[in-house]
């Protein structure tokens, strides 16, 4: 198990507060005190958790979190951070973290978020190659999709688009985190290119079949799963 934690905090008593006591619990923890340092520690690829504060010098957490998404980077993010409204656990969740915690905090419980973080990150990597949502397939070794046991050709940002929705079916994505994680973070928020690419994979996915599996939530984003509706 890789227990290497990239630790993104220019607090210097909170970070040492934390290196020591995850060091204690038997993981091996970088520290990094600004946005810039972070992403580029990040990128190494290195660590499999991040715990990521908000308000950094040079360039904050939200638009790290976003940019590290848009690069098709994996690593499990916990943002901790002072910033408490809903807007701001929402907004932090939408671009790309894992889980949120508020400071001041329990250490026992960010331990517990931690641990439950790596659990599911095990889970998804032990994930048969093969995406399922009802008669819906994915394969992500042949990139090859079929449905009702009939293949369906796709473009590759239909591909990729459909494989992040896939990848967890029921959870919704807002249309931020998808041009995020198919497009890039350059792209501008303001394109209508997530709604083009939506009604292409209706009509490639969803036309002639009695069960709709792509499903809109009106103003938040979009979701995959065999819900009736």
């Amino acid at each position: 198990m890789n227990r290497r934690i990239l630790l993104i905090e220019d607090d210097a008593r909170i970070a040492d507060f934390l290196r020591r006591g995850l060091s204690a619990e038997g993981y091996v923890v970088e520290v990094a005190t600004t946005g810039p340092e972070g992403l580029a520690r990040a990128r190494t690829g290195e660590a499999a958790l991040i715990i990521l504060d908000l308000m950094l010098p040079g360039l904050g957490g939200l638009d790290l979190c976003q940019t590290l998404r848009a690069e098709g980077r994996h690593a499990a993010i916990l943002m901790l951070t002072a910033m408490d409204s809903t807007a701001d656990k929402v907004r932090g969740l939408r671009l790309g973290a894992d889980d949120y915690m508020v400071k001041p905090f329990d250490f026992e419980e960010l331990l517990a978020r931690l641990v439950a973080l790596q659990r599911r990150g095990r889970e998804q990597r032990v994930e048969a190659a093969v995406l399922r949502v009802a008669d819906l397939e994915f394969d992500r070794e042949r990139m090859q999709v079929r449905r009702a046991d009939r293949p369906i050709t796709l473009t590759a940002k239909e591909l990729a688009f459909l494989e992040l929705l896939m990848s967890a079916p029921g959870r919704l994505f807002s249309r931020e985190r998808i041009l995020a994680n198919v497009w890039g973070a350059q792209v501008d928020p303001l394109t209508n290119v997530v709604d083009v690419y939506v009604r292409r994979l209706r009509a490639k996915i969803d036309e002639g079949h009695a069960l709709p599996l792509l499903k809109t939530v009106r103003g938040l984003g979009y979701r995959m799963d065999d819900a009736a509706e």
